[in-house]
């Protein structure tokens, strides 16, 4: 973001997502907190991110890492306290960094209140109104054929007989949005944050929400988080009811000024389906999944980089783009094996992945990610070429997939392993010396913590350091729009104005670089051609 601009700030930001478990432990307890972001909030202004997405640290049983919560009004005691929570807003804001918090709203935990009330006053009764109850079939079934994310069905019985709808574990019980004392306490939850002085939400499960009268059966197997539903009128995905929700969020958000700003996780496709969330009476941006998915081939990246811009634009919203999140394989290790689309938790063994070739591809891919027009979310660990840490000991596993799947699928605790800061051994720096944290990092990360790259002016940390500072300052980057070069198959340029060429060889052969009057940054040396697997920026 650059501040001479008259642009929203949001339009072409660097957004820097902290998973609180996974990024800096201070009290030792071997998970991440409040205090340990106070601490490296140096690391992220020093990096030029322009806000931090925070995920959940509301008050959770922790059934899903804090995407169960109990209490959206509280911080978990694991993470600190709201006072903890209120000094880093303050402290975040003195860096000139914004803050986005998570924000829950498709489910609660069982331990909710609200929830544990359903349970006790039973069958037919308001408490449960609030949820999604039914009786079951004659011969004992659940209502439908509804799928959990996280593997097996979607309905729970309770001890009364009557079923519980969960889209993800059996500990988040969906809420039904078509309650008045639903949709009223989401936004006084907005205003309690708000208040506060966060600068905007990200909403978990923002296609979810919604259920469609009577829940007739989805008919097919969508159990894939990852794979958008086809039908365009699918019973709990992406159900056009859902936007009147978020106009209604959007005005409680304008109430605060323009700068507060929601962004959505919404797994839709095709991308104009996706711009039906961002229209100017709902929310500001959307993630872009198409991009984070999309295979290392140069015709499919500029098919959804067209696609995107093109439905984006047309309701006046900006792009966003995403490499990793803590939902999918990191990059480097899905750039580093043939199918480089997978994303979600492997199911069975795979080969080795050529973290060589990966890390290769996600320096271009990230010279690539910041040239675009729109704003720009890493995920932390990515700006130290971290890959997916895939031998995990199963005895540690936490995630709601690995039970789920019966064990046979391990879920997505491998990148959320705590990112390495100093030292060359674990903890690394993530937690006071002699404390272990949750889950185990590799002994060879002591070469990618931030502090050996700092000094290292090739290092993957130098390089995102690099490649966002020019972003921030050249006239050419951000917001804005692009113009396509003529390329043979496998490379990609394009024109950003004034005065900028990025190009991206994603082939195999290596490319004649067009005439230019100075190289501004690249993913590895250049000379007169660029090698495949790399990435320029040229000053034309």
């Amino acid at each position: 973001m650059r501040v001479d601009q008259h642009s929203p700030w949001w339009r072409d930001a660097v957004v820097y997502q902290v998973y609180v478990r996974s990024f800096a432990d201070r009290d030792g307890s071997g998970v991440g907190d409040i205090a340990g972001i106070r601490s490296r909030l140096g690391h992220l202004r020093d990096l030029g991110a322009d806000a931090l997405w925070i995920t959940p640290w509301y008050r959770s049983p922790m059934a899903d890492g804090g995407y169960d919560v109990a209490d959206y009004r509280d911080i978990d005691p694991l993470f600190g306290t709201l006072a903890d929570a209120e000094a880093l807003l303050e402290d975040a804001h003195r860096h000139e960094l914004r803050v986005i918090v998570d924000l829950v709203p498709n489910h609660t935990s069982d331990q909710h209140p609200w929830f544990r009330r359903a349970l006790a006053a039973g069958p037919g009764s308001p408490e449960r109104d609030r949820y999604v109850f039914r009786p079951g079939g004659a011969d004992g079934t659940p209502p439908n054929d509804w799928r959990s994310v996280f593997g097996g069905p979607a309905w729970t019985r309770t001890a009364d007989g009557e079923w519980y709808l969960h889209l993800f574990a059996p500990e988040q019980p969906d809420l039904n949005w078509n309650h008045p004392e639903v949709r009223a306490e989401f936004e006084d939850i907005l205003r309690f944050w708000l208040d506060r002085g966060v600068d905007g939400f990200r909403i978990d499960v923002a296609h979810g929400l919604v259920k469609a009268d009577g829940l007739p059966d989805v008919g097919a197997d969508l159990e894939d988080l990852m794979e958008p539903p086809d039908p365009p009128d699918h019973p709990h995905w992406d159900r056009p009811e859902v936007h009147e929700i978020y106009r209604a969020w959007r005005r409680v958000a304008q109430e605060y000024g323009p700068d507060r700003i929601f962004v959505a996780e919404a797994w839709v496709a095709p991308p104009y389906r996706l711009a039906r969330y961002v229209r100017p009476d709902e929310l500001h941006t959307a993630f872009n999944f198409d991009f984070l998915r999309c295979p290392w081939d140069a015709g499919r990246f500029r098919a959804v980089i067209d696609s995107s811009l093109a439905a984006l634009g047309a309701v006046g919203a900006p792009a966003t783009w995403v490499l990793s999140n803590h939902d999918v394989t990191r990059h480097v290790t899905r750039y580093g094996r043939p199918d480089t689309r997978g994303t979600g938790p492997q199911s069975e063994p795979v080969e080795p992945a050529d973290l060589e070739l990966g890390t290769r591809r996600a320096r271009a891919a990230v010279l690539l990610m910041l040239a675009l027009p729109g704003s720009v979310y890493l995920y932390q660990g990515e700006e130290l070429g971290l890959e997916e840490v895939e031998d995990l000991p199963e005895e540690l596993l936490q995630d709601p997939t690995w039970h789920r799947s019966g064990r046979t699928a391990r879920g997505r605790d491998g990148c959320r392993v705590p990112i390495p800061w100093e030292g060359d051994a674990p903890p690394f720096g993530f937690s006071p010396h002699g404390s272990r944290p949750w889950l185990p990092q590799p002994e060879h990360w002591r070469d990618r913590t931030a502090a050996a790259q700092a000094a290292d002016p090739g290092s993957m940390l130098s390089l995102y350091r690099t490649g966002i500072a020019l972003r921030r300052n050249h006239k050419a980057l951000g917001d804005g729009d692009l113009s396509w070069l003529d390329t043979p198959p496998g490379v990609l340029a394009f024109r950003r104005e004034p005065g900028l060429l990025c190009a991206v060889n994603l082939g195999s052969t290596p490319w004649p670089l067009p005439e230019h009057e100075e190289v501004l940054l690249s993913s590895a040396p250049v000379r007169d051609t660029l090698p495949p697997d790399t990435a320029v920026w040229l000053a034309v």
